[in-house]
């Protein structure tokens, strides 16, 4: 790979490590938790890791165990996972194009949809501007309700507001109440704006900004956007069915709320597992097969260049296509209209092997260190990890030292493993100065 792409990655996981130490320092500082003397090293680090990273796992309370100072720690670091990463892998593009050959330049002028540096700029206060005015408007609903419903101090119900949305629209999770919004199950003003939050977010940036200057023009959208705008609906409102038919007589989830509670609470966890870690009943009830079809959810993620975590829509998409060539007996691999090139074929099936070992070898070392936890819950916890989302079974404060760092670093892999591998795959050059003789080994 080309030294000027070694270095813009650099950047990115430089400025990640940077943000991370900082965080974890000032929540090791005395005025950060209620408790006197501060926390552990290991616990700020879990915190300040499942924040930047927009995860939401904890192993304190968020409303209880830390000062107001403590929670703005939180919140910044959150802001900085969910915009500064993709802000840094803007800049990234940025490097590259103002860097490389023409070629490179164009195509990333492409990807961007900008043919100019100074529209890579523009793009970029675009991004800001759209995430500062949808965390306005959902805190603006949620402070409405706090205030007029729950009768909450005005101050109190700002607080409320603003941490919400803002970790909402990150796809973070972390919530101020010990049970996240499980007391705010049938209540539509308070899960609706959060999760209308975690979509827009979710969705992705390129996303959200060619659907805002062209959405009359559907016919023109790239293939990024049609994909997710096409399959996000079908893997939310499959997943609401999914979650809905097997709790729905759950005595510990859906069994005691009525016919429209029960599936707007399943609408609602079929949304956080876009990767945001907000519950609005207790995952640590449902069934087991309810957990694997959640990790499923947890694993393909949202949109690329968003604050979502996962895989990606796109990369399961492009999988799932050649699966389908392959079946069919096709020529070429296509999806939605256009053929993909084969060098997406190998970056996606990278990134999924790659994502896939990971959570394997950090099952293995959590089920080595705390076997009596159970496999079931161990898994859920690693892919909710990798995904960034923060659901958990309640197992999460248990966990020992050995098994809490598996996680930290399946947290911070998960937010910048999938950018730094991809871009690394696509933006590198590869002469091919020899090939070796051609073989086919039999293959099942």
């Amino acid at each position: 790979m080309h030294s000027t792409h070694r270095n813009a990655i650099g950047r990115v996981v430089a400025g990640y490590l940077s943000a991370l130490v900082l965080g974890t320092g000032l929540l090791m500082t005395p005025a950060a938790t209620v408790a006197p003397g501060g926390i552990s090293l290991l616990s700020a680090l879990f915190t300040a890791t499942s924040s930047l990273s927009v995860t939401g796992l904890v192993v304190l309370d968020t409303g209880s165990d830390f000062t107001f100072f403590g929670q703005i720690v939180i919140l910044a670091l959150i802001q900085v996972g969910g915009l500064g990463v993709v802000l840094l892998t803007t800049l990234l593009a940025l490097v590259v194009a103002g860097r490389a050959g023409f070629r490179l330049r164009q195509s990333v002028a492409t990807e961007t949809k900008s043919g100019t540096i100074g529209g890579i700029k523009s793009m970029v206060l675009r991004i800001v501007g759209l995430t500062l005015v949808v965390e306005l408007a959902v805190a603006s609903a949620l402070f409405l309700r706090f205030l007029l419903h729950y009768d909450e101090a005005p101050a109190r119900a700002v607080w409320d507001a603003v941490f919400h949305a803002i970790s909402a629209f990150n796809n973070a999770g972390f919530a101020l109440r010990s049970d996240s919004l499980m007391e705010f199950v049938t209540d539509p003003f308070i899960c609706g704006p959060i999760a209308a939050a975690v979509i827009v977010g979710g969705l992705g940036y390129p996303v959200l900004i060619e659907l805002l200057h062209r959405y009359r023009l559907p016919l023109t959208w790239s293939m990024t956007t049609r994909a997710v705008v096409v399959f996000a609906p079908v893997l939310l409102i499959g997943g609401t069915a999914f979650i809905a038919a097997i709790e729905w007589n759950s005595p510990g989830t859906l069994g005691p709320l009525d016919w429209w509670g029960k599936i707007q609470a399943a609408a609602f966890q079929s949304t956080i597992t876009r990767t945001a870690g907000f519950n609005s009943v207790d995952i640590a009830q449902m069934h087991p097969v309810t957990w694997f079809g959640i990790e499923i959810l947890m694993f393909i993620g949202g949109g690329p260049a968003g604050t979502a975590g996962g895989v990606k829509i796109t990369t399961v998409l492009v999988i799932g296509a050649m699966a389908w060539t392959e079946v069919t007996g096709g020529r070429a691999v296509n999806l939605l209209g256009r053929r993909i090139s084969r060098s997406v074929h190998r970056q996606a099936t990278t990134v999924i092997i790659l994502a896939m070992g990971l959570i394997v070898a950090v099952t293995m070392v959590i089920m080595l260190d705390a076997p009596e936890l159970g496999f079931d819950r161990i898994l859920f916890e690693v892919v909710s990890a990798f995904g960034t989302v923060g659901l958990s079974t309640g197992i999460t404060a248990d966990l020992p030292p050995l098994s809490q760092a598996a996680i930290i670093l399946t947290m911070a892999a998960g937010r910048l493993g999938p950018v730094t591998v991809a871009s690394a795959l696509a933006l590198r050059s590869r002469p091919v100065r020899y090939e070796l003789p051609k073989e086919r080994p039999l293959i099942g």
